[in-house]
Formats: structure tokens, C-alpha cells, sequence
């Protein structure tokens, strides 16, 4: 079975910082968000159970091929990278329609699976556009795979329960973080990373012209703290606190 992974380069959220309210991404490591990882998981359990192999399509900055050996390390054979210099990333439709093309280019493809939401904006919409673009059936908040002859059985996970769908390959599954719990790659396998193949293009190489974006971003910030931590040294000064906030009844 031929599975691609739809992966997004982030900045790495745990080492990012804020001042005057705004994130600063400078020397902040790129990498994939947690729900990629899932995805990925998926696909390389797949491979195990019934060979196979396993792609992943990313659309990121200079840093990208690094980036990537993680995925290469975590169980995927190869990875086909979008690269490009876009200060502020592309929007969904653009993302989308670079990730149809190349999986286009990779020929036949059973499966595409995407984490149900990227790390950073979560937009839940890459998947969904990538299924309409190729004219596949598509399943979302999956949260369990199962294999049959020419099909998948999955079960997504609902607001009020669960829902189990019969789908006919190829498709396009999101899947969500409780899928799975993702492997954790040995030394050998992150040394073994770095000579597996990788194909990079930019942008334009696969899709041509790009559209002007409709969509831009005016700002990104930090939601505001009303006050900061106040610190007490004692019982005494805690009950003065709460009482100066109305949160406690006075003697």
C-alpha cells in the first residue's frame, strides 16, 4: 500500500517567547506538530501490517530538509519537499493545492493522511481541500483505521459518540491525536535518516504561478494577562488577598 503523509513545518510552540505581545520566531527550531506525528504513526503501523510504502508531502521554509529527517527517522521511506522563502507561509488553498500537485506527481497513492489540524493555526482545512482538489472521498476525525480488501474501516470521533465508515480506497483520512501513540526513533534509525531520498522543488517548479494570497495576516498575538502571578508568604496574607478581590465573605 502507497501512503502519503501530508506534514507542516512549525516553529517549535515550547520555545517560543513572547514580549509586547508578540511571538518571537527568531532561532526558534522548526519541526511537526504533534498531530502530523499521529498521522505519520498510522501510515508506518500500515506499512508493517501489509508492506508497502510511506511518503511525506511538506510545504515549509529553508531548514526543511532537516526538518524532515524526524519523519524519515519515525518509520517514512521518503519525502517529497515543497520548499519556499514566503516570510509568513502560505494560506490553506495555496498549501492545498501544493500538496495535491505533488501527490499528482507521485503517481499512484492508496491512502493521504493528515493530522486533523496543524500545530500552529489549526485550520482543520488542508485535508479537506486536498480531497476535493483530487476528487477523493474523505473522512475526518479519525480516531481508528482498520484494513480490508480495497477499503478502510474507520471510526471518527463525534461530539456525542462515535461513528464507524466504510470507505473505498484511495482516500484522504484527518486523524486525531488520540489514534495513536507515536514511536520515538532509535539513534540507529536517526543516523539511517539522513540517506534516505528526499526530492525538493519550489512552489512554482510544480504548480506554476501562484495566485495572489486572499488572505493576510494583520497581527499575531499573545492573549493579554489580566494581572500577574502574586506571590504570598503566608496564610494570613492569602486570606487578605482573596478578600480585597470580593472572593471571600468578611468575619
Amino acid at each position: 500500500m502507497n501512503i502519503v503523509v501530508a506534514m507542516k513545518q512549525i516553529p517549535d510552540l515550547q520555545q517560543i517567547r513572547i514580549r509586547n505581545k508578540k511571538p518571537l520566531l527568531e532561532d526558534v527550531p522548526q519541526t511537526f506538530g504533534n498531530i502530523d506525528r499521529n498521522a505519520l504513526e498510522a501510515a508506518v503501523l500500515i506499512k508493517e501490517e501489509v508492506g508497502g510504502s510511506v511518503t511525506v508531502v511538506a510545504v515549509g521554509k529553508e531548514g526543511l530538509e532537516d526538518t524532515v529527517k524526524e519523519a524519515l527517522a519515525a518509520g517514512a521511506d521518503q519525502a517529497y519537499l515543497i520548499i519556499h522563502d514566503e516570510r509568513e507561509g502560505f494560506e490553506s488553498s495555496i498549501n492545498a493545492r501544493l500538496i495535491a500537485e505533488a501527490i499528482k506527481q507521485l503517481g499512484s497513492v492508496d491512502l493521504v493522511l493528515f493530522g486533523e489540524g496543524s500545530g500552529d493555526n489549526y485550520s482543520s482545512q488542508v485535508g479537506s481541500r486536498v480531497a476535493e482538489l483530487l476528487d477523493l472521498p474523505q473522512v475526518g476525525y479519525v480516531e481508528r483505521i482498520e484494513l480490508a480488501e480495497g477499503k478502510v474501516l474507520v471510526t471518527r470521533s463525534l461530539e456525542d459518540g462515535q461513528e464507524v465508515l466504510e470507505v473505498t480506497l484511495p482516500a484522504v483520512l484527518t486523524v486525531v491525536a488520540d489514534l495513536n501513540q507515536p514511536r520515538i526513533p532509535s539513534v540507529t534509525q536517526i543516523l539511517k535518516a539522513g540517506k534516505k531520498p528526499k526530492k525538493t522543488v519550489s512552489p512554482q517548479e510544480l504548480a506554476g504561478v501562484l495566485p495572489p494570497p486572499k488572505i493576510n495576516t494583520i497581527s499575531n498575538l499573545a492573549p493579554e494577562i489580566e494581572r500577574k502571578k502574586i506571590r504570598v508568604k503566608s496564610v494570613a496574607e492569602l486570606v487578605e488577598k482573596l478578600r480585597a478581590e470580593g472572593l471571600l465573605g468578611r468575619a
